[in-house]
């Protein structure tokens, strides 16, 4: 069914029962294992290599989350060299593409071209983890009370905005979309989390904070949060099935041992107490070395994976009738593996939402026809044009509406656009007539006021108001260049009034296929309604830009 196979964090306990179950059921020709460690890819590959031998594995490993040349390298490494914390930083606020050219996970999937990727990833953890709220406590305490900020404290200033979990799931979840898509994979499914095993708020188990732990619903938030994303994703034209499976219980469990374990502080050793008094300070962090260590820290514990390793009070604690539970990590897989091949399982959370969420209804589009009746009454009443106010994104909104009402009010109907009645007129005439228009018409005022500038016909000048929208520059700076063409030519694309020739031959262009869709439309009803078809029988400024965002910036629903 599927040939190549891409299953991220598949050295874990869920991922690795999926690229066995993936291996049985889809036969596929590759899988590719990819795990944040070397070793843990490569004895992953072994073991699954050695029950399939008719399958290809392929091993790969490192932070999905950073540029490629980082991805290898422990976070605690990066974080502490000012330089790489700069780049961390400018990957995941500064320019996407930059960001998405060296991104691990996009080079990954531009590598192996997946057309299934399944994602075991416990990405909500690992980002919650990051504990953004110690990081603020850090960042608070180099705050002085005058409201200054000690220098010294960039490290943990700039570790704390690494921390933010909604930065970091955004762009992961945005570089996803674009490597799958041009990559064409077919299939992304991923196994997600509550992050409190299907408990409420109340839940007593956290990874040692003490409850409510507001890391542990921070984890929570992140979870849902890259679900809302995913749900997006699911509703974007070319990107791949999107689905995921949501355990609501504690995930295990690989095996019963007996082992050297450590503490939540890392530590394997045993120590013979000390005796203190009490009353004055507590140190709670002495040296280890003031203690005696009577030996190593070797218990009988159940692994579980990712989630880490338990004793037998502990396991017989999470796992009892009211507590988390527990679901296996072979009836995840199951799950997952019956998405992939198109079986309803009824445990895709995508599906769930889709099948919930309310959709557009057949009395709003009844009263939207009553509104725009009233809109276009109370508009001829005020005797100002209804066009923009410049709130309402993308950009291109605004300054498509102020150039679809100049063309409206220069000639009156679509086809009068393109001189159909007379001579077909030229991208040069159209362009001097807006220019004479502008004189008279409320355009001239309205858009420069609400931050749209009016890029003249021959391109020099530019009509403006006390603020302008495009460029797009965050933080303080408020001044760029204008020497750059090309920059300017993106700009007036993207935000400006442009009356150029050059832009009226792109209006012309798009014109005559409106008025080629309603003429299909009329001669073959319904079978030629369409996003590509131009409904109304006027010129309707709005509806000539939604249909321009439907064929040619891909802005349309496709649920």
């Amino acid at each position: 069914m599927y040939r190549d196979v891409l299953v991220l964090g598949g050295a874990g306990l869920v991922g690795m029962q999926v690229c066995r179950r993936v291996s049985i059921e889809l036969k596929p020709t590759r899988v590719v294992v990819a795990s944040l460690l070397e070793r843990e890819a490569r004895e992953a590959v072994e073991r699954l290599r050695a029950e399939f031998p008719d399958v290809q594995f392929n091993p790969e490993w490192g932070n999905l989350f950073v540029p490629e040349d980082l991805a290898n390298e422990p976070r605690g490494r990066i974080l502490a060299d000012r330089a790489q914390r700069k780049r961390l930083l400018d990957s995941l606020y500064g320019d996407f593409d930059a960001a998405f050219a060296t991104n691990h996970l996009a080079q990954m999937i531009r590598r192996h071209r997946p057309e299934v990727v399944v994602d075991c990833v416990n990405t909500a953890t690992g980002l919650s983890y990051q504990d953004v709220f110690q990081g603020a406590a850090k960042v608070r305490e180099w705050l002085g009370d005058d409201g200054g900020f000690d220098p010294k404290g960039t490290e943990d200033l700039e570790t704390f905005l690494l921390s933010q979990s909604v930065p970091q799931i955004v762009r992961h979840v945005r570089v996803l979309q674009r490597a799958t898509t041009e990559c064409r994979t077919r299939v992304y499914v991923k196994v997600g989390t509550t992050g409190t095993g299907g408990m409420g708020m109340n839940i007593p188990y956290t990874h040692s904070e003490d409850k409510p732990s507001q890391v542990l619903l921070a984890k929570t938030e992140a979870a849902f949060g890259h679900t809302g994303l995913l749900f997006l994703l699911a509703r974007t034209p070319d990107a791949p099935i999107v689905k995921e499976v949501k355990p609501a219980a504690m995930i295990g469990y690989k095996g019963v041992r007996t082992m050297s374990v450590t503490d939540k502080h890392g530590s394997s050793e045993l120590f013979e107490p000390v005796e203190r008094a009490v009353g004055g300070e507590l140190d709670l962090r002495e040296e280890p070395s003031a203690y005696t260590s009577t030996g190593r820290l070797q218990l009988s514990v159940v692994d579980t994976g990712e989630n880490g390793v338990f004793t037998r009070g502990e396991f017989a604690a999470i796992t009892a009738l009211g507590q988390m539970e527990y679901v296996t990590p072979e009836e995840i897989a199951r799950s997952v593996v019956h998405e992939i091949r198109g079986q309803n399982t009824g445990q895709d959370v995508i599906s769930a939402i889709d099948g919930t969420v309310m959709d557009p209804s057949y009395k709003a589009g009844l009263v939207r026809q009553a509104a725009m009746h009233d809109l276009h009454q109370a508009e001829s009443d005020s005797g100002m044009p209804s066009i923009a106010l410049g709130r309402l994104g993308p950009p291109e909104l605004s300054k498509l509406l102020f150039e679809a009402q100049l063309l409206k009010e220069t000639f009156g109907t679509l086809p009068g656009v393109l001189g159909e009645d007379t001579e077909p007129r030229s991208a040069a005439e159209i362009s001097a007539r807006l220019a004479e228009r502008l004189r008279t018409s409320e355009v001239r005022t309205l858009a420069p006021s609400i931050g749209i500038p009016i890029l003249a016909a021959d391109g020099r000048t530019l009509l403006r108001g006390p603020r302008v929208n495009v460029p797009e520059v965050q933080g303080h700076r408020k001044v760029v260049s204008l020497d750059d063409a090309e920059r300017r030519d993106a700009w007036a694309r993207k935000g400006w009034v442009d009356l150029r020739p050059a832009n009226m031959e792109a209006w012309t262009g798009r014109i005559r296929k409106m008025i080629a869709a309603r003429a299909q439309l009329r001669d073959a009803g319904s079978a030629a309604a369409s996003l590509h078809s131009y409904l109304p029988s006027t010129f309707e400024i709005g509806e000539v830009v939604a249909w321009i965002f439907n064929n040619e910036m891909g802005g349309y629903r496709i649920k």
